[in-house]
């Protein structure tokens, strides 16, 4: 286990306690309604905060599938930060983690693990973060050793808590509610990668896990339940991709379509494409017909 400083444990810590106050504050609601207004505001504090999860924390930061300016880097990291959803450092060193012991007995949030079906979906939920497995075993280096990244991580709650405080300054107590509202439903959105997208759809591609391709969860994070592709390649900008009778398919991926608009303005650039031979190649139709058993994984055809 990597030893923490002090501070850096109380920082991280806070995650926790933040998400679990959100959940609380989301009954706001239930005293002082939602007027358009808030619901406006709640749409868009999900739909900012989701795209800066999936396009900056997980395909630009993590997995490095297209090249952005540092500014824009930092920029969106602070932004994704409000979401609640932890700094770059933790945020990068679990997904990592997830990709090297996925279904296996390391892997912090896994819902295929021999627990009861129902705990095991707990557990995959968020259940996770309140346990030891909240602590990543490492910080990624290329993070820690970039200051301005760093320290967004350590204080990763500042921006969740000014954006709370803004939308109490916009419409009080009525905003505040509704922002909590947003971010707890934001959080299980987006951990609905780690259970439903390990659980349901389907598994076009080869891999030695249990990821899956799951349309509701795609809808919800804005392409990410794209799952099985994201397995199969990791680097792939475009999660969006599928195998039907022996052809490549295309699906909507709303975060693949927000990387070609920043390429476009000149803020995205290399965008990771995966050639149709080497996704044909990897094609569990080539092998095995609706087989539910992870299979040996082939040679890495990510490149």
């Amino acid at each position: 286990m990597r030893q923490y400083s002090p501070l850096t444990i109380v920082s991280y810590t806070i995650g926790p306690i933040l998400i679990v106050s959100n959940h609380f504050g989301s009954l706001l609601v239930f005293k002082t309604g939602l007027s358009c207004g808030a619901l406006i505001w709640i749409i868009f504090l999900y739909l900012i905060r989701m795209l800066g999860t999936t396009a900056i924390y997980h395909r630009l930061l993590t997995h490095k599938s297209y090249q952005a300016p540092a500014l824009f880097l930092w920029l969106g990291c602070i932004v994704t930060a409000s979401a609640g959803q932890m700094g770059p450092s933790w945020w990068k060193a679990h997904h990592l983690n997830h990709h090297q012991h996925s279904d296996k007995e390391l892997d912090a949030h896994s819902p295929n693990m021999g627990l009861q079906r129902m705990r095991a979906f707990y557990w995959s939920q968020g259940g996770w973060l309140l346990s030891p497995e909240f602590f990543p075993a490492k910080l990624p280096k290329d993070v820690e050793n970039d200051k301005v990244l760093k320290i967004i991580d350590r204080l990763h709650f500042v921006p969740l808590l000014a954006l709370g405080a803004l939308s109490y300054f916009i419409g009080g107590v009525e905003y505040l509610g509704a922002f909590s509202l947003s971010t707890t439903i934001l959080f299980h959105c987006v951990q609905t990668v780690n259970s439903f997208s390990h659980i349901v759809g389907d598994r076009p591609f080869i891999t030695d896990e249990f990821s899956r391709n799951n349309a509701f969860v795609a809808f919800l994070t804005l392409g990410e339940g794209w799952h099985n592709l994201h397995h199969a390649f990791q680097s792939s900008s475009r999660h969006g991709i599928t195998i039907r009778s022996g052809q490549v398919a295309y699906l909507p991926d709303p975060t693949y379509s927000f990387i070609k608009i920043l390429e476009f303005f000149k803020l995205a650039s290399k965008p990771k494409m995966i050639a149709e031979t080497n996704l044909l190649a990897r094609s569990r139709e080539r092998s095995f017909e609706n087989s539910e058993l992870p299979m040996a994984l082939e040679t890495s055809v990510d490149s």
